[in-house]
């Protein structure tokens, strides 16, 4: 899944010091586990030891979102084109991995599939590029759409149900030190069999979702306000219902094209 990274040396500085390592003793033997380490101190209950790729990938979701407050933090997937990116917040099941999993085979550059870090000062939108976390039917949605797509084998039965990951592309690998300026904030809505919509979204209401889907809105007091509030100025704000990621690639290469 990082096959496309740079290693750093050891002695480089580092945020977080993060390993997932096998518990030990008789009843791990019989049904290995393993369980993530934060700075050198367990961190959540271990897992089964198939399951130690994801609890990787959560956990280093678990380090950004508690303890990188020099962003804010919004729970959404982040995407672009030519400079201008597109926020994509939402609920758990609202179809935003599958969405961005999808453009991103198709054109769009990857910034994150679970975390927006807005820089306060500049108004940009930091990348966080790594593998796309994929779940149940998204995994064969993806499979059929692109499949040249690098993925990890499904692994099931985890508190998100079956997951996958997905490799990054390579032109998002190699870009994924670069910020991009937020453009639009897309609130997605996967309905089987809905037909593609992609409608104005109150900026009223795009405000209090982003709010609430913010891990450290509060910690920010004042400044976490007013940077919602820049954010929603700089944005066109828009829902997006699908069910078909053909639709969506066209609508959203539409918007890019400045079309919508």
């Amino acid at each position: 899944m990082y096959a496309g990274f740079d290693t750093c040396p050891e002695d480089a500085f580092a945020d977080f010091h993060v390993a997932v390592i096998r518990e030990s003793g008789l009843l791990n033997w019989m049904k290995p586990r393993a369980r993530f380490y934060f700075d050198g101190r367990p961190s959540f209950i271990p897992l089964p030891v198939s399951q130690s790729f994801a609890m990787l990938e959560w956990g280093l979701n678990w380090c950004v979102a508690a303890h990188g407050h020099q962003y804010l933090i919004i729970h959404a997937a982040v995407i672009e084109r030519e400079g201008r990116a597109a926020i994509l917040p939402g609920a758990p099941g609202a179809g935003k991995s599958t969405l961005c999993a999808g453009l991103i085979n198709r054109g769009w550059r990857l910034l994150s599939d679970e975390l927006a870090l807005l820089d306060l000062d500049s108004g940009l939108v930091c990348g966080m590029c790594r593998p796309v976390n994929l779940k149940n039917a998204s995994i064969d949605v993806i499979r059929r759409f692109a499949p040249h797509a690098v993925m990890t084998g499904p692994v099931p039965d985890t508190t998100k149900g079956t997951i996958a990951l997905m490799r990054p592309p390579e032109e998002s690998i190699a870009a994924r030190d670069a910020p991009a300026r937020p453009a639009w904030i897309i609130v997605p809505d996967y309905s089987p069999e809905a037909s593609p919509e992609l409608v104005p979204h109150d900026r009223a209401l795009a405000f209090m979702l982003l709010a609430e889907q913010s891990f450290n809105y509060d910690i920010h007091g004042k400044n976490g306000f007013a940077a919602v509030g820049r954010l929603i100025d700089a944005c066109h704000c828009y829902r997006f219902s699908y069910s078909n990621l053909e639709d969506a690639v066209r609508i959203f290469d539409r918007l890019a094209g400045g079309c919508e």
